[in-house]
């Protein structure tokens, strides 16, 4: 198996002992993303659908890096700290995906998430 790791400056840099995607095959792995803008690596403190849209517009930075958008995303599984925040992230996630073609989800709600946050994006897409 070979593992091509994907990068962009226009995504925020890992924080840890991992990278934002690796790529097996037509298969993109990305990391979860947080709402930290990549610009200072500073955390965005906006409300849900703020920070949503960045951890969104993250994970499109990733994407286009390996040459994909979000119609190649097979797989999706969000985190968020509180699940009255649904409807919110709902909203502004479903604006980036066709309902005919979305992918596969799940949306789970934890205690506690890294620096944290309100919510994380990870994603598979498929070439």
């Amino acid at each position: 198996m070979k593992k091509e790791i994907i990068t962009t400056l226009n995504a925020p840099a890992p924080i840890g002992p991992y990278n934002q995607a690796v790529k097996t095959g037509n298969t993109l792995y990305i990391s979860g993303q947080i709402p930290l803008k990549a610009s200072s690596m500073e955390l965005l403190n906006g409300t849900i659908k703020e920070e949503t849209q960045l951890v969104m517009e993250n994970l499109q930075s990733i994407l286009e890096a390996a040459g994909m958008t979000f119609e190649n995303v097979v797989k999706s599984s969000i985190f968020i700290d509180d699940m009255r925040n649904f409807g919110e992230v709902n909203q502004v996630y479903g604006a980036y995906f066709d309902n005919d073609t979305a992918p596969a989800r799940e949306t789970v709600a934890v205690k506690t998430l890294p620096k944290s946050v309100r919510i994380e994006i990870s994603m598979i897409a498929v070439k």
